[in-house]
C-alpha cells in the first residue's frame, strides 16, 4: 500500500483516480489547488504525487518545487494534457519522475505505480543494509522476515521530515531503532536527544521539555532551556510518549503543528527546528479511543507508525543479537569471546522472552559473568529461560511402584510429540505450513522437531514436500 496525493482541479478526474486507487488498497488524499497541494505534500509522507501543472491557482511547477525544498521524497507523476510535453519535460528537469497522459489510462498507471513502488523498496533495502554495514555494533538487528517491511519503511520515512512513531512491546528496541532513523536521515550531524517521559515526575516534564525562565517556580534559580532546545537541527526521541499528562499534551500538540513554545513562567514564543519520533508501549489508539488520549495530538504523532514486533516473533534475530551480545560484553569484560554452545543457543531460540531484546541482553551479560571457562553453557542460563526452554522438562523420581508414564511431564511431552506429529502429517510434510498451523516459527518448528525426534530439516536444496 503506498500513500498518495492528487493535485488536479479537474473534479471528475481526480475523484476517479482517487477511487481507482483506493480499489487498489491505496491511501489517497486529494487536493483541488495549488495552495492544498503544497499544504498537504509538505507534511504528509507520500510516496507518489499526482500532479496536474495547470491549477486554477497557480502551476504545478510550484507545487513541485515546493515539495523538493521541504524534503519531499515523494515520486510525482505529472498529468499532461495532449500537446503539453513541453511542459511535462520541464518538470522532469524540476525533479518529476515521470509523466502520465490525459485522459488517464488506469492500466498504464497501474504499471508506473508498481514500477515506481517497486524501485522504492529495492532502495529502501539497499540503504538499510548500508547504514547497517556502516553502523557496524549500533545497528538495528532485523533480518527476520517480520521486520524487513519495517525496516524499508524506517529507512524510506528517514529521508522525510515526518513525525515517525514507534510502537510495540518494552524492549523491543525502539531506542535503538530510533537512533538508526536519525542517522539514516539528513539531521545526522545534528543532536539525537533522548527524553524518557515516564521518568520525569508530572511536575518537572513540562520544564525538562521546554525549559523554564529564572523565578518560574520554588528552584528555579536561573533560566534553563529545555530538552527540545538541546534538539535543534537533529532529531528528539520522546519516549513513552503514551504517559504525559493531558496539559503536556496540548502543548506538545501545539510544538508538533509549529515547532513554537514557550518556556514555563516565559512569554516570549521560541522556535525549534527539530525532527521528532516518539514511541510507547501503551495502546495509543484505545487510549484515544476512551478519552485517555487527545485525538487530535495522536494523530500528529502517528504520521507513519513503525510497530516492532517481540523478539518471539522474530526468532530467526536471536542468534545475531546473542553472538553480538557476547561480543560487546567479552570486550567491556576485557576477556577473550566465549562460544556459544550448540544446545545453549537451541534455548535461547525456544525461550519466549517477555523482556524482549532487552531481556536476552541482560541473560547473555550473566552468562558471561557467570562463565568459567570459554564456553557459554546450558546451566549458564537464567533459571526461567531453563525451565520453559528445557528440551526434556526436569523432574523428580517417580515412586517406585509407579507404572511408567504417568507423571505430568512425561505424559506433557507425549501430547506434544502427538501433536506436533498431527499437525505436521496434516500440512503434507511441508513444515512451512505446519509452523503457521502451530502457531510458532519454522525456526522454532525445526527445534521442536529436533527435540521430539521428529526428523531432521531438509538438507541444502532439498525441496521439501509441498
Amino acid at each position: 500500500m503506498a500513500k498518495v496525493l492528487i493535485v488536479d482541479d479537474d473534479d471528475a478526474l481526480r475523484r476517479a483516480l482517487g477511487d481507482r486507487l483506493r480499489f487498489w488498497n491505496h491511501a489517497v488524499d486529494e487536493a483541488p489547488d495549488a495552495a492544498t497541494g503544497v499544504r498537504l505534500g509538505t507534511v504528509g509522507a507520500y510516496e507518489l504525487v499526482l500532479l496536474d501543472l495547470s491549477l486554477p491557482d497557480g502551476s504545478g511547477l510550484d507545487v513541485l518545487a515546493a515539495l523538493r525544498e521541504s524534503g519531499s521524497t515523494a515520486d510525482v507523476l505529472v498529468l499532461t494534457a495532449h500537446g503539453s510535453l513541453e511542459n511535462a519535460v520541464e518538470a522532469m528537469r524540476a525533479g518529476a519522475t515521470d509523466f502520465l497522459p490525459k485522459p488517464a489510462d488506469f492500466e498504464l498507471l497501474r504499471l508506473r505505480l508498481e514500477r515506481l513502488l517497486e524501485a522504492r523498496r529495492l532502495a529502501a533495502v539497499h540503504r538499510a543494509r548500508s547504514h547497517r554495514d556502516a553502523e557496524g555494533d549500533d545497528a538495528f538487528v532485523g533480518d527476520a522476515p517480520a521486520m524487513r517491511p519495517l525496516l524499508e519503511t524506517a529507512a524510506q520515512a528517514a529521508r522525510s521530515r515526518a513525525t515517525i512513531l514507534l510502537t510495540g512491546e518494552s524492549g523491543t528496541g525502539k531506542q535503538k531503532l530510533a537512533e538508526s532513523i536519525h542517522r539514516w536521515s539528513d539531521r545526522a550531524t545534528g543532536p539525537f536527544v533522548y527524553v524518557n517521559c515516564v521518568a520525569i515526575s508530572d511536575d518537572l516534564v513540562e520544564s525538562t521539555l521546554f525549559g523554564h525562565e529564572k523565578g518560574a517556580f520554588t528552584g528555579a534559580v536561573a533560566t534553563r532551556e529545555g530538552l527540545l532546545e538541546d534538539a535543534e537541527g537533529g532529531t528528539a526521541f520522546l519516549d513513552e510518549i503514551g504517559d504525559v499528562t493531558p496539559r503536556l499534551q496540548a502543548k506538545l500538540l501545539h510544538f508538533l503543528e509549529s515547532g513554537d513554545f514557550q518556556r514555563v513562567g516565559g512569554r516570549r514564543t521560541l522556535h525549534v527546528d527539530c525532527r521528532v519520533i516518539a514511541a510507547t508501549s501503551r495502546d495509543l489508539a484505545s487510549a484515544m479511543r476512551e478519552g485517555r488520549y487527545r485525538e487530535d495530538l495522536y494523530y500528529r504523532l502517528n504520521v507513519i507508525q513503525l510497530r516492532l514486533p517481540p523478539l518471539r516473533e522474530r526468532p530467526e534475530d536471536i542468534p545475531v543479537l546473542a553472538e553480538r551480545f557476547v561480543e560487546r560484553f567479552a570486550r567491556e569484560l576485557k576477556r577473550p569471546r566465549p562460544v556459544l554452545a550448540p544446545e545453549t543457543l537451541e534455548r535461547l531460540v525456544a525461550y519466549g522472552w517477555p523482556g524482549n531484546v532487552r531481556d536476552l541482553k541482560n541473560a547473555i551479560e550473566r552468562m558471561l559473568v557467570l562463565a568459567p571457562g570459554d564456553t557459554l553453557t546450558p546451566d549458564l542460563l537464567p533459571a526461567e529461560v531453563l525451565v520453559e526452554a528445557e528440551p526434556v522438562p526436569v523432574r523428580g523420581p517417580a515412586p517406585a511402584d509407579a507404572p511408567p508414564g504417568l507423571d505430568l511431564a512425561t505424559a506433557s511431552e507425549a501430547f506434544r510429540r502427538e501433536h506436533i506429529a498431527r499437525v505436521l502429517a496434516l500440512a503434507g510434510g511441508n513444515r512451512t505450513r505446519a509452523a503457521e498451523l502451530l502457531g510458532v516459527s519454522r525456526t522454532h518448528l525445526s527445534l521442536l522437531l529436533r527435540r521430539h525426534d521428529l526428523g531432521a530439516p531438509p538438507a541444502n536444496g532439498e525441496p521439501e514436500p509441498d
